[in-house]
């Protein structure tokens, strides 16, 4: 088996064995014990101006194969999130049209599929609480028509404009009474943006927590669930025991998922996460033990992966899509590990190195040696010999 280099901060380089893939099996049926979105990322051209502040140029097989790749593993795809560098180089007329074309493809495979919603197509900065529920209403009719599920993602246009907890539960109610299908709510912590410290209304968890639930107790007919994205286990389980009993926690704690989706002796959590892009083939294999019956297998398969995603997530948190196309791209789902906006540029080769040092040890690596050959040939082009 190969050797696999690895390089440290200080630029020296250690060498340790590949791990063959693990050879774990598609499900030959729905998976039935969790339900789990892959939050997906965006493949762009290589050869296309993706540099900071140009419109997105998408290479659309590629993006569109990784999906299929995601729901071939029994999982959904949420699409149009902020893996999909969403307000991060993908500009609005490529959201439009990644919705169209997600939901156009999971209907010829009858894939689970939800999207986000968000009032980012208003270009100005500061707009009313009128302006917001217009602007949400506007997205939200566009996906509906084109067929695909909804996350209603945290506006930041909102997080401006709202001066107190009233006016979110204003604007959820007024947008909610729009939908024709239940939607999932999105609570985005601050380590993902730190513009959003407040949303909800106050940078205190039982103060926002508080109106998270009243939203939902109140619109319970018109909400699937939420996703909490706060990287706090002890913040979700308590939000998710309060949950009107119609409603779902789908956890997005990329730090702490493996006990969540575990769960305790009084519920546990489905799954909408951008590791899952990552980890597809182990995030399957995972809940096809507990679909078994066989909760030690669960964790052993999915609790090393968990070390990758903390490392992927790592401060500053907001550039962990750098790691999802950086693991894309070792696993052969794209042909060059680029990104919309230059962003492939945000992460160090030594944090680089020690996501696909994890990865190797959790068995998270599809192909393995293509993995080592186009690790090294990084490695190479940045002038480390190895």
């Amino acid at each position: 088996m190969t050797d696999l280099a690895l390089l440290a901060p200080d630029g020296s380089v250690r060498y340790t064995e590949l791990t063959p893939a693990p050879g774990y099996a598609k499900p030959r049926s729905p998976l039935t014990s969790r339900v789990a979105y892959a939050a997906a990322h965006v493949v762009p051209k290589p050869f296309a101006d993706n540099t900071p502040g140009q419109p997105a140029d998408i290479d659309w097989d590629a993006t569109l194969a990784f999906r299929h790749h995601v729901w071939s593993w029994g999982l959904g795809v949420a699409d149009a999130m902020d893996t999909a560098q969403r307000n991060m180089g993908l500009d609005a007329a490529a959201t439009r049209e990644l919705i169209s074309r997600s939901a156009a493809e999971a209907r010829s495979v009858n894939g689970q599929l939800v999207v986000g919603v968000n009032t980012d197509h208003v270009d100005d900065e500061n707009i009313s609480i009128d302006a917001v529920i217009d602007a949400y209403k506007e997205q939200l009719h566009f996906t509906e028509d084109a067929g695909a599920g909804v996350v209603l993602m945290a506006s930041r246009h909102l997080a401006r404009a709202a001066t107190s907890p009233d006016d979110y539960v204003r604007v959820y109610r007024e947008v909610l009474s729009a939908a024709t299908t239940p939607v999932t709510l999105h609570w985005l912590g601050k380590a993902f943006d730190p513009s959003l410290e407040t949303y909800f209304g106050s940078a205190d968890f039982d103060a926002s927590s508080a109106t998270v639930i009243e939203i939902m107790t109140e619109n319970a007919d018109k909400i699937r669930g939420i996703k909490m994205s706060l990287l706090d286990a002890t913040s979700e389980v308590s939000v998710r025991r309060r949950l009107p009993g119609s409603t779902t926690m789908f956890t997005g704690d990329d730090f702490n998922y493996v006990g969540l989706i575990a769960g305790d002796e009084v519920g546990y959590s489905d799954a909408l996460l951008g590791a899952f892009a990552a980890l597809a083939p182990s995030a399957s294999a995972a809940i096809q033990a507990l679909d078994a019956g066989n909760p030690d297998e669960y964790t052993r398969i999915l609790g090393p992966t968990e070390a990758v995603s903390r490392q992927i997530f790592a401060a500053p948190t907001f550039y962990y899509k750098t790691g999802v196309a950086f693991m894309s791209w070792l696993n052969g789902h794209q042909k060059a590990f680029s990104m919309v906006g230059g962003l492939h540029s945000a992460r160090s080769l030594p944090h680089l190195s020690e996501i696909l040092r994890l990865a190797n040890d959790a068995g998270a690596l599809e192909r393995p040696e293509l993995a080592s050959a186009r690790w090294h040939s990084l490695l190479t082009l940045n002038g480390i010999d190895v």
